[in-house]
């Protein structure tokens, strides 16, 4: 199998560990396979759309999510260390509000499955960082919304970087007053 589960405090989220081949020219490793994910997940989905951002230390992307076509995340790191957060947004859930966090970097080369119903976001701790993704549905503006990274009630425990660097719209304090939106 490509990929070993890593648990995390919510089930529905997982770590992924490829199986990375090194020697003294470098190292190979499949970034995905189909079936494999498949195996290792239990979670059959279709992919459809693939993102690359590269930031700069104490950048904050986050936490965005879409109340209508709903994205699951398949998330890695190639350059630099960030770490990187699921928010449970699903009203039903027993885990709605609760947060998971965790450190992927070029160097750990661990992936995170975030499935739809999930706010999502990532601080860069590196001076810099490339993140790549893969989506379950595609980028639609109109129904994307922000939670507040520093929401009271969400309290995640972010690392300290210094100054963070946010877009405007991740600037704008959100409550965590999902139970109202359709996630759909």
């Amino acid at each position: 199998m490509a990929y070993k589960v890593i648990s995390t405090r919510i089930p529905e989220v997982m770590l992924l560990q490829p199986q990375v081949h090194g020697d003294n020219r470098g190292f190979f490793l499949e970034s995905f396979n189909q079936r494999d994910f498949e195996a290792a997940t239990g979670v059959k989905t279709q992919f459809v759309q693939d993102n690359h951002s590269k930031s700069l230390k104490g950048v904050m992307r986050g936490l965005h999510f879409q109340t209508q076509h709903a994205q699951g995340k398949l998330v890695r790191v190639t350059a630099g260390t960030v770490f990187d957060v699921a928010v449970d947004i699903r009203p039903e859930s027993s885990t709605f509000g609760q947060w998971t966090g965790h450190t992927l970097s070029a160097e750990n080369f661990l992936q995170l499955w975030i499935p739809p119903g999930f706010a999502h976001g990532f601080l860069v701790l590196s001076e810099h960082a490339e993140f790549q993704y893969k989506t379950t549905d595609y980028y639609a503006p109109a129904f994307e919304k922000t939670l507040y990274w520093k929401d009271p009630e969400v309290a995640i425990d972010w690392p300290d970087v210094g100054p963070v660097l946010l877009a405007d719209k991740d600037k704008e304090e959100r409550a965590l007053k999902l139970r109202d939106l359709a996630i759909r």
